[in-house]
């Protein structure tokens, strides 16, 4: 999970980051609000962790940017040193999951932190089968099915199929799709990604026709939508 911490003490900002790194999230550190908010107009991040009184662009006023420009937002843990209860009431009202009082202890950070992720992101199964309508993925075989049809696929392009699936609507950052699968600064073709995507979507079929859209986001990503309801089973419409 990629976390984004905004928070303009050096200090603060260092052991935040040093606690979520070493619980093994991906977190990257921003001092000033202008900065977060340049590298949410290009990537994607699965939680912000925002401090209230930053000088230049508050941890309010970024809630109240993602609330505009950001479909879904991401999860938010607003931290500050403001207690008063009117203050946290218009931290939450204002859009924030969660809130935190300064000075943060590590446990109730890390606590709070997977309680929200676990909120924003459903849990896997835990037999490694996820169905999508009529995609059914095998985590633990890297397969994908169609119905009662395999399709043949690399391990890179099912860990992408499977990436998109799980995030249906949200659109994903190129740096996001290439970090998740081929780890930070991969030394690859800038086509790679672009060359995944439409073996995907032609493999299994992402099509409108098919009820899905695999789309690329302008200056961003891709997304993948579904386009119409999943239609009941017999079964099902008796329930």
């Amino acid at each position: 999970m990629r976390i984004a911490l905004l928070d303009d003490d050096l200090e603060t900002a260092a052991q935040l980051n040093a606690i979520l790194t070493e619980a093994g999230y991906d977190c990257r550190s921003f001092h000033k609000g202008y900065a977060l908010l340049r590298m949410l107009r290009s990537e994607t991040v699965d939680l912000l962790l925002l401090d209230w009184n930053v000088p230049d662009f508050s941890g309010i006023e970024i809630i109240e940017w993602v609330n505009r420009h950001c479909d879904p937002k991401p999860p938010i843990l607003l931290s500050t040193a403001r207690t008063a209860a009117e203050d946290i009431v218009t931290g939450l009202n204002a859009g924030a999951d969660d809130y935190l009082v300064k000075p943060v202890q590590p446990e109730i950070l890390l606590a709070r932190v997977k309680a929200v992720l676990r909120r924003s992101y459903p849990t896997p199964p835990s037999d490694g089968i996820e169905h999508y309508d009529d995609y059914t993925f095998d985590v633990s075989r890297e397969q994908v099915s169609l119905g009662s049809t395999l399709i043949p696929m690399t391990s890179k392009e099912f860990m992408l199929s499977l990436l998109l699936f799980r995030n249906l609507h949200r659109p994903l950052s190129r740096g996001y799709i290439f970090e998740t699968l081929w780890g930070r600064n991969p030394d690859l073709p800038t086509r790679t990604l672009d060359t995944h995507i439409s073996k995907i979507r032609t493999k299994l079929n992402l099509r409108p026709e098919n009820g899905y859209r695999l789309a690329p986001v302008y200056a961003y990503g891709y997304r993948l939508e579904r386009l119409t309801e999943k239609k009941a089973t017999p079964i099902e419409a008796v329930q």
